[in-house]
């Protein structure tokens, strides 16, 4: 065999790839993975990203106040007020690798980007591209299908205001069922009016600015009452926010990086956790634990790095160690000790500025400190019965690579499916990717964990297994699987399930889904097939489609409940096409009232909503069959 292999090796087969052809065989080396928007770091969001971030460095440069950005039907624009592309320029900026203004230092310094990729990119990721320039009057544009130039006009005349503008429409070939969501989106978007006071962005009809920075951030992200006023420390390459909430449990924390959200954070939020901790103990003189110490804690740092280094093209974790080039040191300043010293200094003159604060920080170790002991007992002995279940626990189906796992090649893929009883987890199991697919099966029904205290996720059998296969018990730094996700029935029953385990993480784990990993699995309903053509229909209007134009007489299968589906059919829905609905929290109301809504003692006020707002995919479930069973 290894003879035939060698044989066919020849020249023949080196080939050598154009950029655009290069991005879009491969995508996932310029914009991580592809997915369809359900993800706040799916492709789709990643180019919204790339083509804001050029504006974003004009508005650094102190060029244009305004940003408009428009999505409708897939469609983006992106609207710069800067100085405008050359006009000469513009189909090179956008079609051309490795060209562009920010290799001049004089033109872009602490930019976000350096590597001259990102609209590239989003132009050969595109079915349809435009840009659009003006400057002193004069405007021209260019306009690409699937990155390919089709017409480049003239240059006319106009009284538009200079700046750039970017209007794309994403590839479905490669982005399948994509649809942007405006909840991602419209974080995106206040992320970068904390990082640059004075900016406006108008997105579909909402201004976004921020007049305080990453303060106005936590007052955003804080749920219940904060213990202190928000710690504000502020200069002219970072600055930082600290409170803790009397409602949250785990530590919470934003980093960003020249403008850019670091959504994994890096080696400067690492710094900041260490500096925190190292300043706390230096200003009381105790050797508190360091868990103790941020437990709780709602934390946000900004730096501005020189040339940045980040671990992937997508910009979500710093991987810079230094501070950059500074012409008037011999040495370049760490980033660790450019935090630690700015941080240390500043946060504890603070601390003895305002006493009553320092006394609350104090209030909440102790009170952390004495928790985690009482805790203690119960938590070995959950620990050990975990771990004598584990070597035969038959729940858990896992997968070899793992979100925690540095070296796993997918792990930004892994996802864990619970689902409900052995049928259905069985039809996931035989058809999964054993490589990034793990499963975990649920008895039946979970408890009602609304209003009960941690105590229970460790008393609870299967919640404390669920929370040692995920490995989120102290905090989500650890969590082994970027998709968690439930697979329930699409009837009475499921539904219930789905809510009783949003209950659990919402109650126990908020910040899983604050940070976009759970999610609900989206089965199709109807098989429409005749003689030639098989569709999977996920809605009423998607069968009556499918009945139209299969022709005559098509054989239509519903559906009941997981099981029912082969695992020769069930790989077709948890694979490239696998349909996610994200679990997202509004900012309208707390997770305190969320909870107490739904999950407290029944209301007149819950029954109508419910029957109001209730979305039923199955035309035979009754909407009040299913309010029935979740009042009881």
């Amino acid at each position: 065999m290894s003879e035939i292999l060698h044989e066919q090796y020849t020249e023949d087969n080196i080939k050598t790839l154009e950029p655009r052809e290069h991005v879009r065989l491969r995508p996932g080396m310029y914009i991580g993975k592809l997915g369809d928007g359900s993800s706040a770091d799916d492709g789709i969001y990643i180019l919204l990203k790339e083509a804001v971030d050029n504006s974003i460095d004009e508005f650094r440069m102190k060029y244009g106040k305004r940003i408009d950005v428009k999505i409708s039907d897939g469609k983006v624009t992106v609207r710069d007020f800067g100085r405008g592309i050359p006009l000469g320029k513009i189909v090179e900026v956008v079609s051309i690798m490795n060209t562009g203004g920010k290799y001049d230092e004089g033109a872009f310094k602490k930019s976000i980007g350096l590597n001259g990729v990102g609209t590239k990119a989003v132009n050969f990721l595109s079915k349809y591209f435009q840009v659009k320039s003006v400057r002193e009057g004069k405007m021209r544009r260019a306009e690409f299908v699937e990155g390919r130039l089709e017409t480049l006009h003239e240059e006319v005349e106009t009284s538009e205001r200079n700046g750039t503008e970017i209007t794309f429409i994403p590839d479905e070939t490669i982005f399948v069922n994509y649809k942007f969501r405006t909840e991602y989106v419209s974080r995106m978007l206040r992320n970068y009016t904390y990082l640059n006071l004075g900016l406006k962005i108008y997105f579909n009809g909402e201004v976004y600015e921020s007049q305080n920075g990453l303060k106005d951030l936590l007052e955003e992200e804080i749920e219940g009452e904060i213990v202190y006023p928000i710690i504000h420390i502020k200069d002219e390459d970072m600055e930082v926010a600290i409170t803790h909430s009397d409602k949250s449990q785990s530590e919470t924390y934003f980093s960003f990086v020249n403008g850019q959200y670091t959504s994994q954070g890096g080696t400067h939020l690492n710094a900041f956790k260490e500096a925190y901790v190292k300043t706390i103990r230096e200003f009381y003189n105790k050797n508190f634990e360091a868990a103790d110490i941020r437990k709780a804690i709602i934390g946000a740092i900004y730096i501005n790095v020189g040339n940045p280094v980040f671990e992937s093209q997508t910009k979500t974790k710093l991987g810079s160690t230094t501070m950059g080039q500074d012409k008037d040191k011999n040495e370049l300043e760490t980033i660790k000790t450019f935090v630690t010293n700015n941080l240390k200094n500043k946060l504890d003159n603070y601390l003895h500025q305002h006493p009553e604060t320092a006394e609350a920080i104090l209030k909440k170790i102790l009170i952390s400190e004495r928790e985690r002991k009482e805790l203690s007992g119960i938590q070995k002995l959950a620990r050990e019965r975990a771990k004598k279940v584990s070597l035969h626990n038959k729940k858990l189906r896992d997968c070899r690579q793992h979100y925690n796992d540095q070296k796993a090649v997918r792990k930004g893929e892994t996802m864990i499916f619970i689902t409900e009883g052995d049928s259905a987890s069985g039809s996931i199991t035989k058809s999964r990717d054993v490589e990034t697919q793990a499963v975990f099966s649920l008895k039946g029904k979970p408890l009602n964990c609304f209003g009960l205290t941690k105590r229970v996720v460790y008393e609870n059998e299967e919640f404390n297994l669920l929370q040692a296969a995920l490995n989120i018990e102290d905090s989500l730094e650890d969590l082994r699987y970027n998709h968690v996700i439930i697979a329930t029935d699409a009837d009475v029953d499921g539904m219930h399930i789905r809510l009783l385990m949003i209950t659990f993480f919402l109650q126990f784990f908020p910040d899983l889904i604050k940070n976009g990993h759970l999610y609900i699995l989206q089965t199709p309903l109807f098989r429409v097939r005749n003689k030639k053509e098989t569709r999977y229909c996920y809605s009423e209007p998607e069968r009556i489609k499918a009945l139209n134009e299969l022709g005559k007489n098509p054989e239509i299968t519903r559906f009941k409940g997981l099981g029912e589906i082969s695992p020769d059919e069930f790989k077709h829905f948890i694979g490239k096409d696998i349909r996610l609905e994200p679990v997202v929290l509004g900012k309208d109301q707390t997770i305190e009232q969320i909870l107490e809504f739904y999950m407290g003692k029944n209301t007149p006020d819950r029954q109508t909503f419910i029957l109001e707002n209730l979305v039923v995919e199955d035309p035979d479930i009754d909407k009040k069959e299913v309010l029935s069973d979740m009042e009881s």
